[in-house]
């Protein structure tokens, strides 16, 4: 409530409510899932620390994403979940992906290169999250950007969106590159959602 002064007259209107906050979410789902499976393996000590993990290429085979609870997890960030867009790699093949969809991601993928490496992903992300920015889809106001990826090739474009006054949100496993952490206005640390987020693992916290 605030007062309002009208002549000699004094009388008490409603504040404005402030707008809901809407959450745009970009996931990389590779950057996500594999390290998730090399954090998976530290925990049941297949290897000394994460470090070890990456050096080796030690993985946890058995820990998967359960997208749907991965979409339950990221509904409950404060606000609105408005829209939700993963990148991934063929192969898994298209089954797989349409499972994905019918959770309610909106997916893009793209064919992995010769040596098994993805291509293209990271730049389609980026692409795509200025895209929204600058054609006005994401707002300073009323708006949260949430992305899903550790990798530091993100980091320009943060500290740009950060800069510009957005609010960005990076949410991974704590081994996310630190200068990625250290761009965004939160970091939002993912470890402890582990087991929630494994498919077949408890509901998310």
């Amino acid at each position: 409530m605030r007062l309002q002064f009208t002549g000699d007259t004094v009388t008490w209107q409603p504040a404005a409510k402030p707008k809901a906050l809407k959450l745009y979410v970009y996931v990389d789902n590779s950057n996500l899932f594999i390290e998730g499976q090399r954090l998976s393996a530290v925990r049941k000590g297949y290897a000394s620390d994460i470090y070890d993990a990456q050096y080796r290429n030690v993985f946890d085979y058995g820990w998967n994403v359960d997208y749907g609870k991965l979409h339950t997890f990221l509904s409950g960030q404060g606000g609105t979940l408005t829209s939700v867009k993963l990148w991934g790699s063929i192969p898994p093949s298209d089954p797989f992906w349409k499972m994905v969809e019918s959770k309610g991601f909106e997916v893009t993928t793209f064919m992995r290169g010769v040596s098994g490496q993805e291509k293209k992903v990271d730049v389609a992300i980026a692409h795509q999250l200025t895209k929204d920015v600058y054609s006005g889809i994401i707002t300073k106001e009323d708006s949260r950007i949430i992305l899903v990826a550790g990798d530091k090739d993100f980091v320009p474009v943060i500290e740009d969106l950060v800069a510009g006054g957005h609010n960005v949100h990076i949410a991974f496993w704590n081994h996310a590159a630190r200068e990625l952490k250290e761009s965004a206005s939160f970091f939002m640390n993912l470890d402890g959602q582990l087991d929630s987020l494994k498919n077949g693992g408890p509901r998310p916290r």
